[in-house]
């Protein structure tokens, strides 16, 4: 075991064991965007021998002010969040395996994405996705860390299937609504601290530290100097669909049509079809150039409609349109350029 774990291995709780159980574990960070940077960073350099990085998203200028792993160079070449952090993130560490995965997290492919792994972080943003991992989690028994920012605000707990109360036992349905940051916006340093919090649970799991666990569902607003705590230790639901019946209702909602969403506060419109369509941009592009400006890189295709909308798509048929949150809109743009 070379040096660069020197400072970790001292650290008791950790020590050569806890070190190898790092170096044999996988985890899976679903989001590579503010909170899933923090944590992809945390994970790989204390030596985790499997991550796998999973977002749908591409680098913007709005996220360097809070996404750790980028540059001005990634965003200016609408690089896949995932594909950048793992190319700065095997520069840190080489011995790690790093797996980008440029996706959406859906009922289609979460098992796929999670259930092979011992841990799962939370670096998402919406609370549709954080109920697919809670059902993965749960009928896989596998522990996951849920985090979420906003504003100065955070929150953060861990959630261990059949132990703790699960996330349906907390929240029975998805909430609507609320505050995001792209419409209450976000500081950086709330990110780093529940992130944080959420990169030490995680390492407690997978060095097999119980006595240290955190039995709270903690929140903090960092501007105002505020700090509550919920103690869960006493608050599963045994009528809780998932971890008390089995039931993984958001894990059966496969439809057989693309789904359409309104990505809040972007202006855009995801178009997620229920299977991958491995989409040749080549010819896209050489079916497009001829209408309007083409930008591509080898994740994506971006092509600028009538300087109004951009149609970004990625090859296994993903599309995000960019200029719009009307979806009668968007399904006309896909309609005309993409097709059926």
């Amino acid at each position: 075991m070379d040096t660069r774990y020197s400072r970790q291995l001292l650290f008791a709780p950790i020590g050569k064991e806890g070190q190898k159980k790092l170096g044999a574990s996988r985890v899976a960070i679903v989001g590579a965007g503010a909170l899933g940077a923090v944590l992809a960073n945390h994970m790989v350099r204390a030596g985790v021998g499997f991550v796998r990085i999973i977002d749908r998203d591409f680098v913007e200028p709005s996220n360097l002010q809070r996404q750790m792993l980028y540059d001005e160079e990634d965003a200016a070449n609408h690089l896949p969040k995932a594909a950048a952090a793992a190319e700065k993130l095997k520069k840190v560490n080489s011995e790690v395996t790093i797996e980008p995965v440029i996706a959406d997290v859906t009922t289609v492919n979460a098992e796929e994405l999670l259930a092979d792994c011992d841990l799962i972080l939370d670096g998402t943003d919406n609370f549709a996705i954080r109920f697919l991992i809670n059902d993965v989690a749960v009928k896989h028994n596998i522990p996951w860390v849920y985090g979420g920012a906003v504003s100065a605000k955070g929150m953060f707990a861990t959630i261990r299937p059949h132990v703790t109360p699960c996330l349906r036992c907390l929240i029975p349905e998805p909430p609507s609504g609320g505050e995001t940051c792209d419409t209450a916006g976000v500081i950086g340093p709330i990110i780093h601290i529940v992130a944080s919090y959420q990169a030490v649970e995680g390492l407690k799991i997978l060095v097999g530290d119980q006595k240290h666990r955190n039995p709270h569902l903690e929140h903090m607003e960092i501007w105002r100097n505020f700090h509550t705590r919920i103690n869960l230790t006493d608050k599963r639901n045994p009528d809780c669909p998932a971890c008390g019946k089995g039931v993984f209702e958001f894990l059966d909602l496969s439809g057989k049509e693309d789904t359409f969403t309104s990505l809040c506060g972007r202006n855009s419109v995801q178009i997620s079809p229920t299977r991958d369509r491995h989409v040749n941009l080549d010819e896209l592009m050489e079916r497009f150039t001829p209408l309007g400006k083409v930008e591509r890189n080898k994740f994506l295709l971006r092509f600028h409609v009538d300087n109004h909308y951009i149609l970004v798509v990625f090859p296994n048929g993903r599309v995000v349109v960019q200029g719009t949150d009307d979806i009668t809109i968007a399904r006309s743009l896909y309609a005309k350029y993409i097709g059926a």
